[in-house]
This record gives structure tokens, sequence and C-alpha cells, in this order.
């Protein structure tokens, strides 16, 4: 079996004395990947992001299980930003400007050479390394073109391909170039079988399909919604550097106050600035909260390389700073910020949580709804985005809002904030149930059986 992904589970940095350092990285498929145990002959398929990463492979230096793609830096900064991040992920998010962007010219033609070329190098190395009638799974709309690439090279192989983010519907997805349109869902269709996180998004794929491409033909495609690993959140929110960073948060919070607490990258569709302009509705709208609770908010930065994402972390911390100088008083932060990345500090926040606000323009899943709830000391109440994935499963036990709708969005959490606190232990129990329906493990592996119990081509 192979996973095929942009980012690996490990990166590399060249020390002061010359040697490389490896670093082992989290998150779901890597979890994922090890629940097949290492006795399977696993290989995870990767680029190398950093010119450390590429000494690495350049050395020969690696890890059992994982090949590291060298492909030229400007290739990948082509493919990854000037593509993937800014053309893919901004189409499946449906956040241009439009009547400024996109421009499909010949430097857009130009960036699109460089994707095609680091998606065959991905499928060229899948190729080359799969054993006969091996399973692969590709991630992920960095390498939507790999399964058309890798079938014609090896017609032998099951090949999967999951969607970690939303699909646009076909009004939107139409924005792209006619070729490049249907190259994508023609790219795609390569596989035997295609995963989404909920239904809505398979839905606006297929609907695509049928528009675009005249319709699925063989492939098969499936929903797998990614759920939290309530195991490992559990028992690392309780370790010492967690407790720690509580102390110092409430210390930060002050006594007796209620805390909403909010943890994002400063993704353009994580919609932080209408968080916060909500919970500045809040304090004019319902002054009785003044003094009495604070809004926690962890924003860390997020593809800083791009200046949209620069401007945009800019204005998180200007509005954060114009609510403590407007509302603030000598013994009250309403808004405690903090842009600087700290898995146990954000664990910290999830235990102390009366409220999460989760309020996504668009997007894929977002497991930070499912977090929370799992981690929470006293059981929390969610204000959740109606247009976040998790909303399929979480939907009957939150608070739903219209991500646009800020008076909306101050009211909904004027109503968490007052919840009971027994309702709001119980509909956090139900929250937390949903949320680990579909743990990592489960979730990579349900996948990986579909894949091989499907008639294949």
């Amino acid at each position: 079996m192979l996973v095929a992904s942009n980012r690996g589970p490990v990166s590399y940095a060249v020390a002061d004395d010359g040697s490389l350092r490896s670093k082992r990285g989290g998150g779901g498929l890597v979890s994922g990947l090890s629940a097949i145990g290492p006795e399977s002959g696993a290989l995870w398929v990767c680029s190398a992001l950093s010119d450390d990463d590429r000494e690495a492979v350049r050395r020969g230096v690696g890890e059992d299980g994982v090949r590291m793609l060298d492909i030229p830096a400007g290739v990948h900064a082509d493919a990854y930003n000037g593509i993937a991040n800014s053309v893919l992920w901004f189409v499946h998010h449906m956040l241009y400007q439009t009547p400024l962007e996109p421009v499909f010219d010949a430097e857009f033609r130009s960036k699109w050479a460089s994707y095609e070329t680091y998606n065959r190098a991905f499928a060229e190395a899948l190729a080359e390394e799969a054993a006969e009638g091996a399973a692969v799974l590709v991630q992920d709309y960095h390498l939507t073109l790999v399964p058309g690439m890798l079938r014609e090279l090896r017609p032998d192989l099951r090949i999967g391909h999951f969607s970690h983010t939303p699909w646009a519907p076909p009004e939107y997805f139409a924005m792209l170039p006619d070729d490049i349109a249907r190259q994508v869902l023609r790219g795609m269709l390569g596989a035997d079988r295609l995963g989404f996180l909920t239904h809505r998004w398979a839905d606006a794929f297929t609907a695509c399909c049928e528009r675009f491409a005249g319709g699925l033909g063989d492939t098969r495609v499936g929903v797998h919604g990614l759920g939290a690993d309530a195991d490992f959140l559990r028992a690392r929110s309780h370790e010492a550097d967690v407790d720690e960073r509580m102390a110092a948060l409430k210390e930060e919070i002050g006594e007796g106050r209620r805390t909403i607490v909010r943890v994002d990258r400063t993704e353009l569709s994580k919609n932080i600035v209408r968080g916060l302009l909500a919970y500045r509705q809040l304090l004019d709208d319902r002054p009785e909260w003044r003094e009495r609770v604070v809004h926690v908010a962890f924003a860390y930065p997020s593809r800083q390389d791009l200046a949209v994402y620069r401007d945009y972390t800019a204005e998180v911390q200007r509005l954060a700073g114009e609510i403590n100088d407007r509302y603030g008083t000598p013994g009250w932060r309403p808004v405690v910020l903090h842009v600087k990345d700290d898995f146990a500090r954000s664990l910290a926040a999830y235990r102390l949580a009366d409220v999460a606000l989760v309020n996504p323009i668009r997007d894929g899943m977002n497991l930070v709804a499912k977090e929370v709830p799992v981690v929470s000391d006293a059981g929390c109440a969610l204000v959740l985005s109606r247009e976040a994935g998790a909303h399929e499963e979480l939907g009957e036990d939150a608070i739903t809002v219209n991500p646009y709708d800020v008076v909306q969005t101050a009211e909904a959490l004027h109503e968490a904030l007052s919840m009971r606190p027994e309702d709001r232990t119980e509909r956090g129990k139900r929250l937390a149930a949903a949320a680990t329906a579909l743990p990592p493990a489960r979730w990579f592996l349900d996948q990986l059986d579909a894949l091989r119990g499907g008639t294949g081509r």
C-alpha cells in the first residue's frame, strides 16, 4: 500500500554542525497509516518542502517507509502556491473577489505546466514503487492529476483519492478555464474510488462531472467524515505542559469569567475577522457580558509567503487590539489573542472552553469543531457555521450560524453563554460522541477496505 501527499510525515533541518536532523509530523494521516502496522510494508511518497528537505534527499538520508521527492524548488512553488493554494483552494472555498480575480493569463498557464510536472513526478514515483495490484491512496487538491497519470502508467493498481477540502458547485467550478476544469476532473476520475468528507462535497463533485466530464464513468464515490482522535486528545490534554498553559491562561482570563474559545490558522476561509466583529457586537448589544467574558482567540499564521494571508493576519491583530482598547478595563482584557502556534496551549484553551466559536465561510470539515467538545472539562456549547463540513454531523446539537451574519452570530454567542450548565454538559456529551464516530485510524482503514473491496477496473 502507498500513500501520496504533498506534505509527508517527516521533515529535516540542517544543524550547525552540518548534520541533518529529522522531525516526525502528526495529524490524521500519520496516525491513520500507523493503524496498518509497520509489517505491511507501506510507503509514503511526499515532496521535499524546504531546502533542508531537498538536501536530505540528495544525501540519501531518509526514513523507512518514506520516499521524499526532490522536485525543483521553482516547480514546487509554482505548483503549490501558484496553483494549488492560489487557484484550486480558492475555487473550492469560493473565495475569489470576482470583479478583480481570478485572471487566467499566460503566467497562469506557465504555473499550470509546473503543476502538471509536479503531479507527474508523483505518478512516476508511485508507478516505480508499487507492487503488482497495490493500493494507492492519493491525498487532496495538490495531486488531482495523479490518479489519471498513474492509471496510464500502471493500470493494474487500485487507486483512491481523498479530498480534504470542500468541492465547488458546478457554477463556481466553471470559473476555471474549460480545458483545465476537464483536466482536473479527468485526472480525479483516473481513480477507482474517490473519497470526500461530506455528502455535500461528494454531490458537488458528481454534479461537476456530469456537467463538464460526461459523468463519473466507472469511478465510485464515497464519504468518510474524519473524526477526532479522542484517546490521544484526552491523554495529551492532561499532560504537565498543558496544565502549565492552563494556569497561565486562567491568569490572563481572570477569576470567574466565561470563555469563548477559537483556535484556527489564519486561513481566509476561517472567518476570524467576522468572529471578532460578532464578539464586538455582543459587547455592544449585551453590555451585561462586559467584564464577565473573555474571547480566547488563537490565530496561528498560515501561508505567510502569500501577501493576502499576511494582510489577513495583520487585520486579525488590528481588530483584536481595537476591541481591547475600546472595551477593556484595568482588570479585564476582552480578547486574549495569541498568534504563535502552541499545541499545548490550544489544548489548555479547549479544556477551559465554555463556548467554542467555529464560524468558517466554507470548510471541508473543521476538526476544531470536533476536538473542543471532546477535550472541554465541563462540556461546551458549540457555535457552528452551517458552511463547515462538520455541521453535517454536529448541527443537531450546535447553535447554527450564517457565517456572514455578524448580528446573528453575536446573538448565538449570547445564547451559548446563557445556556444552563446541565444543558451545556448534555449537549457536549452528544457532540463528543458524534465527533469521535470515525477516528483517524478507522477513517483511514475504511477507505482502504472500500478501495480493496471494490471491483476496480
